[in-house]
Formats: structure tokens, C-alpha cells, sequence
């Protein structure tokens, strides 16, 4: 008799070079906790790879490097989805979750400046690129003199930008940097003090099927507990408050002395006013703690930035 052949486990991503980065090590983890299965990378196109030349806040923000992504999942042409954690939407579609959260990079940005001078050190009036609403007004923020130019594209695109747009800095994940290789390009890791990094930044999201026998035990073993409660809170803060590419939010947590600590963000797009506030409890309970900062960041008058926010993309879908 032939040996029975395992079905092949799809794996899809998109195919920029830090995403295939991000895949390949979630193929590898995988080998080495079962070494019998068979894995395959499935590159996918999404929207987010196509529109390369509008920043993403007006072609719809969050889920446009996942939705695509997501389908495939749902029709069944993949089984396990890999993404960066904060390209993910608030909301997850139905029939699908998320698998597994491995223990999470470094979440903070990093400045790359061309003449590798720290935030501080730039001169008045720098030109900083980045396309990120959030990035935007927090530097604002902290030096309203400065200008913010567009930035899109991947991350070797980006670094070659500095050079060739004539920009004095980029502001960049530093898991992306770090994960490519490229940390030797970080001029300074920018403190949560002047920049509060995205929910999720610097985690993976590994997105399965809902209740699927196989890959549900297969992907459980990569999940890492601290790592998912933390980002589950953050992303519960996020889904209070209704967030994504277009309104300026930020959120980071982190568990010290077995205590969830949560600093969460709502700034203006020019950088003020900015609301931010701190909420500390139990590890289990980082959702409602979540949940109760967004709540009390809304009621001391996030709201009213939200409301405007809101406003002026309901003008600018009729215009």
C-alpha cells in the first residue's frame, strides 16, 4: 500500500519582503513543533499593495492589507493567515479568529534621519516622512515646527525615499527594522513619551477558521499568553473607540509585576489637543481595562475629536 500524503497547509501572505519574512517564521515555528506537516507560503495581492500613491487614511484605512488575505481563508484556498497585528481591523469577519499570538517584538517606532541626528537634534522645519495618521500628530505634537510629508510603500522603498525625496527623517516600526536586519539604520528608538506606538505594533496575528480541528491545535502552540493579553487589550481599546487609519490612535501595554499597565491615546490630526491616560488592573482582565480607558479617554473629550473626524470623512465620501 502507498503511504497516506498529508494535504498541503497553506500559508498566505503578502509578498513584501518583511511579510514573507514574517511567514517564513511562522512556517519554520511550525516545522519545528510538527515536522510532519506540510507547509506552503501562498502570496496574495491586497489592496493596501496596489494603491501605492494616496496615503492609506483616504482609500480606507485598516484592512486593506488583510481583506484579500481573509477571503482566501474564508474560501478555503488558505488555512492559516500571517499579518502584522496593527494592520488588523478592530473586527474580525465571522467564521474566523485569531489563532495564535507568538511572543510579541519590541513595539516601539524608530527614527531613521538621513544625517543621523536624534528627534531633537533636527533642524527647525525638518521634513519627516510617514503616511501614519498616528506618527503624524504625535510629532506634531512634540515639535509643531516640524513638516510631515506623505511616505508609502514598503520598508526598503521607504528607506530609499530618505535619500532620494530629500527627506531629513522617517519614522518606522521598529520590529520591521529590527526583523529585516536593518537595525544598524536606527538612529533612536523614539520613547513612548513622544511617540505611543499602534495597537499591536510589533506582534504577529496568525488568523485561522474558527473551530478548525486541524490547524486550531497546530497554530495554539506558537501562542504566547502574556503576548495575547496584552494585545487583546489594546485592541479592545481600539474597538471602543471605533478606530482605524483615519483617526489618530495609540495604544501600548505591558505587564509588569503581574499587572496589566495600559497607556492609551486620541490625539488631533495637527497634533492638539491630545488626550492620554493611564489604566492599570489584572492581567485577565486587559479587555475591560481596555474598554474602561477608551471610556474614560471619550468622556474627558476624545469624543469630540472622534465626532470631527468622522465628519470630515463623511464630507470627503459625498465630496
Amino acid at each position: 500500500m502507498r503511504p497516506l500524503v498529508k494535504p498541503t497547509i497553506n500559508i498566505g501572505t503578502r509578498a513584501s519582503k518583511l511579510a514573507l519574512w514574517q511567514a517564513n517564521w511562522v512556517k519554520s515555528a511550525l516545522n519545528e513543533n510538527d515536522s510532519a506537516q506540510n507547509l506552503a507560503l501562498v502570496t496574495i495581492k491586497t489592496k493596501g499593495d496596489k494603491i501605492l500613491d494616496v496615503p492609506l487614511a483616504k482609500v480606507g484605512g485598516k484592512g486593506l492589507f488583510v481583506k484579500e488575505i481573509e477571503q482566501a481563508l474564508l474560501d478555503h484556498r488558505i488555512d492559516i493567515a500571517v499579518h502584522s497585528m496593527k494592520d488588523m481591523p478592530s473586527e474580525i469577519p465571522d467564521g474566523l479568529c485569531i489563532g495564535a499570538v507568538p511572543q510579541r517584538e519590541v513595539a516601539a517606532d524608530v527614527l531613521i534621519s538621513r544625517a543621523g541626528q536624534r528627534f531633537g537634534e533636527l533642524r527647525r522645519g525638518a521634513v519627516i516622512g510617514t503616511s501614519s495618521l498616528r506618527r503624524a500628530s504625535q510629532l506634531r505634537h512634540a515639535r509643531p515646527d516640524i513638516e510631515i510629508v506623505p511616505l508609502r510603500g514598503n520598508l526598503d522603498t521607504r528607506l530609499k525615499k530618505l535619500q532620494t525625496e530629500n527627506l531629513d527623517a522617517i519614522v518606522l516600526a521598529a520590529a520591521g527594522v529590527k526583523r529585516l536586519e536593518l537595525e544598524h539604520r536606527i538612529t533612536e528608538y523614539l520613547a513612548s513619551e513622544i511617540m505611543l506606538p499602534a495597537v499591536g505594533q510589533g506582534a504577529l496575528c496568525i488568523e485561522i477558521r474558527q473551530h478548525d480541528p486541524i490547524i486550531e491545535p497546530l497554530v495554539k502552540a506558537l501562542d504566547d499568553t502574556r503576548s495575547r493579553a496584552v494585545v487583546l487589550g489594546e485592541r479592545a481599546f481600539l474597538n471602543r473607540l471605533g478606530g482605524s487609519c483615519q483617526v489618530p490612535i495609540a495604544a501600548h501595554g505591558e505587564i509588569k509585576d503581574n499587572r496589566f499597565h495600559l497607556t492609551g491615546l486620541v490625539a488631533d490630526i495637527h497634533g492638539s489637543p491630545i488626550y492620554k491616560s493611564v489604566l492599570s488592573g489584572a492581567v485577565d482582565s486587559s479587555e475591560s481595562i481596555g474598554i474602561s480607558l477608551a471610556e474614560a479617554l471619550l468622556s474627558r473629550g476624545a469624543d469630540k475629536i472622534l465626532q470631527q473626524l468622522q465628519s470630515m470623512e463623511s464630507v470627503n465620501e459625498e465630496s
